[in-house]
């Protein structure tokens, strides 16, 4: 039985243009192409400029952020073309910080397409690992690469250049300590509830009795009167409340018991991890699940942690109940709620 030859095989007499060979010669580099800068001092000066420039830009996008984040008020609102209706403050310090890096990015790559040293390199192949002499020879070749960006010899490029930088990593760092910690309109040791306001479901806002809490169930809670505050989703975001009844027998604590009305208890929402939602409750165990980091909190147990990052329990609000029936806070949350944070011991 006859086969068929493949397609890819050679035959004796085959061209020799067919023959795969075994290394190609290498062509070389293409020949080199000056730029104006190179030959031009004038042409030199005004890309300095140029880069400086650049960098001069990403310093005011950055000085831009820091006062926004001072001084704007935060629910400034305003229209936007082509947008809509925008908080400004978040609008601002998005353009701003985009400024910031925009300015150093363009001036890097403006100087090194126009001043730095333009040379072409052939490097051969070779294993990945790098002997001594090779390790040793990264130090030379950094310090060259200093020499050949011309930084040294160009002060307004190198001034201009440290500044932005410099000051494009304070945006980072006031973001990350200002986060870390309560602004003076957001301190998470108060929040909207105070004494004989009545628990509200969010988001219809109805009044609660205690009658229609059955077991078992659970409720998404706001203080009354909270859509009415000055800044109502800052309070809302520290405010919300989940509202459960439990059988009075399963509560192991007495100041939660105590704190409750018939079984019914009010924990605050927010995880006192990193301020997720807690809104996942495992009715068979009793069990308040965030699904942010998996933190586990024990409702028969002052909502004490049993799993996960966080490190203190839910805060209670004592509750309860007027005389019409209704639900209402005895006083608001005797500490802080959500994420801890380092001025909270004080």
């Amino acid at each position: 039985m006859s086969h068929g030859s493949h397609p890819l095989a050679r035959h004796e007499g085959d061209s020799h243009h067919d023959v795969v060979p075994d290394h190609f010669e290498n062509p070389g580099h293409p020949p080199h192409v000056l730029r104006w800068a190179d030959v031009d001092p004038a042409a030199a000066r005004r890309a300095e400029r140029q880069v400086a420039g650049f960098f001069l830009l990403s310093i005011i996008g950055t000085l831009a952020f820091i006062v926004a984040y001072f001084w704007m008020d935060q629910d400034a609102v305003g229209t936007v073309p082509g947008i809509g209706a925008q908080n400004l403050y978040h609008l601002v310090l998005g353009v701003t910080m985009a400024l910031s890096l925009l300015g150093i990015g363009l001036g890097v790559v403006h100087w090194s397409k126009t001043l730095m040293d333009d040379h072409e390199v052939t490097e051969e192949r070779h294993v990945l690992a790098s002997d001594a002499e090779t390790r040793r020879g990264f130090g030379d070749t950094i310090a060259e690469g200093l020499e050949s960006s011309q930084i040294m010899r160009r002060p307004l490029i190198k001034y201009t250049l440290g500044g932005a930088l410099g000051l494009f990593a304070l945006p980072l760092g006031i973001q990350l300590v200002g986060s870390m910690g309560p602004l003076p309109r957001n301190d998470l040791e108060e929040t909207f509830w105070d004494k004989g306001m009545r628990l509200v479901t969010d988001p219809d806002g109805i009044p609660i009795k205690a009658a229609d809490v059955s077991k078992g169930s659970v409720f998404h809670v706001l203080p009354e009167g909270i859509n009415e505050a000055e800044h109502p989703l800052d309070e809302k975001a520290k405010a919300s409340v989940l509202l459960m009844r439990l059988n009075p027998d399963d509560i192991q604590s007495d100041k939660q018991r105590e704190w409750g009305y018939e079984g019914i208890v009010a924990y605050s929402k927010i995880c006192t991890h990193v301020g997720c939602p807690v809104a996942l409750y495992e009715q068979q165990t009793h069990h308040l699940l965030c699904p942010c980091h998996q933190s586990t909190f024990d409702v028969t147990q002052d909502c004490k942690v049993i799993f996960g990052p966080a490190k203190r329990p839910l805060p209670q609000l004592k509750i309860s109940v007027d005389e019409e029936g209704y639900l209402t806070a005895d006083q608001g949350f005797t500490e802080p709620v959500g994420p801890s944070y380092w001025e909270r011991e004080l």
